[in-house]
């Protein structure tokens, strides 16, 4: 089976899950796993920040990171297809009391200017902004790089305005791999940055939520508040150990072959190759449940997103002869 659904789906190596057996693990809500302490320090020293937070999901790093900067009944400014407010089932709104406006543009790419008219500054009789997320690849954009330029530019605007800064960077490592830009360098433009180490880099699970060392110990409080208090998280840390270690500079490889899926079904005017920066694909495709369901009788497996729309991702778990398979899979199905 060639699943290309997303790059969540991949199992843990022979050498991460020997990782994660051997870990030297604690209680992690007193503080005292080892494991969890060290990825902590290892994760904010990439991005060149003080501290991080381990949490069990992407969402829960994200909303973490917005509470810190948005009190409730005050206003975050996001993307329109931005996971926080598409994929987190309203939690910022529901958890927080976060109020959200939306900006829109093709392929999620930042344009500051866009971002600065929706700006409400503090008033008697109207929401107040108080920060900006990003989200850095953007994933429904089609795993879209922000430029690093436009984000030093959001920086200047949200520092003119007295604004605090969220990176979802679940994918930030994409990001990475496709520019060279370091990850201190994205650090160093935001207050909050959420990290994935599930998606591309192949653990199993867990977030970090990365920021100064003051907000870390104020979101260790919310992350408790939301449930993710864990106990011997050492397991789970030693995983993302090993994925930081090792499954980063690797991401060009999947690069390579989200280009190579994407050339190979241009022709058949499904996707636009210029269009691919990453590892991910977006299609249309007409009744494309259909034909989703046609590709996985035949070993695979793709992502349905709207009526005409899906996506696919290239991940570890997919080598070179799994892409050659979904090529002459797919390319059957919509010829």
């Amino acid at each position: 089976m060639v699943d290309l659904r997303s790059d969540t789906v991949t199992r843990p190596t022979p050498a991460m899950l020997a990782a994660m057996t051997s870990a030297d693990v604690g209680d992690d809500v007193y503080g005292e796993d080892p494991s969890v302490n060290a990825l902590e320090a290892e994760a904010a020293a990439l991005f060149g920040k003080e501290a991080a937070v381990f949490t069990p999901t992407g969402s829960m790093a994200n909303q973490i990171g917005l509470q810190l900067l948005v009190p409730a009944g005050q206003e975050l400014l996001c993307d329109v297809k931005s996971h926080v407010v598409n994929y987190e089932m309203g939690a910022a709104a529901a958890l927080s009391g976060i109020s959200t406006r939306t900006w829109s543009v093709p392929g999620g790419r930042l344009d500051t200017a866009l971002v600065e008219p929706l700006i409400n500054p503090p008033h008697p009789y109207s929401t107040t902004t108080r920060a900006i997320a990003v989200e850095n690849t953007h994933n429904i954009g089609g795993g879209t790089v922000q430029p690093i330029e436009e984000l030093r530019a959001l920086r200047d605007l949200a520092d003119a305005h007295g604004l605090g800064l969220h990176l979802d960077g679940a994918r930030i490592w994409n990001a990475h791999a496709a520019t060279g830009v370091p990850l201190s360098e994205y650090g160093a433009l935001f207050d909050t940055v959420s990290v994935c180490l599930s998606k591309g880099l192949g653990a199993p699970v867990g977030s970090l939520l990365i920021t100064d060392a003051e907000r870390a110990e104020r979101g260790r409080v919310i992350r408790k508040r939301l449930g993710g208090g864990m106990r011997q998280a050492g397991f789970l840390a030693a995983a993302g150990r090993y994925a930081l270690a090792n499954n980063i500079d690797r991401l060009a490889e999947d690069h390579a072959r989200a280009q190579h899926l994407a050339r190979a079904l241009e022709p058949f005017g499904i996707c636009e190759a210029a269009q691919v920066e990453t590892n991910i694909v977006l299609v249309r495709i007409p009744e494309i449940a259909q034909v989703a369901r046609a590709a996985a009788e035949q070993g695979v497996k793709i992502s349905v997103l709207g009526p005409d729309w899906g996506r696919m991702l290239t991940h570890l778990d997919v080598d070179d002869a799994g892409i050659e398979h979904a090529v002459k899979v797919l390319s059957e199905l919509v010829r």
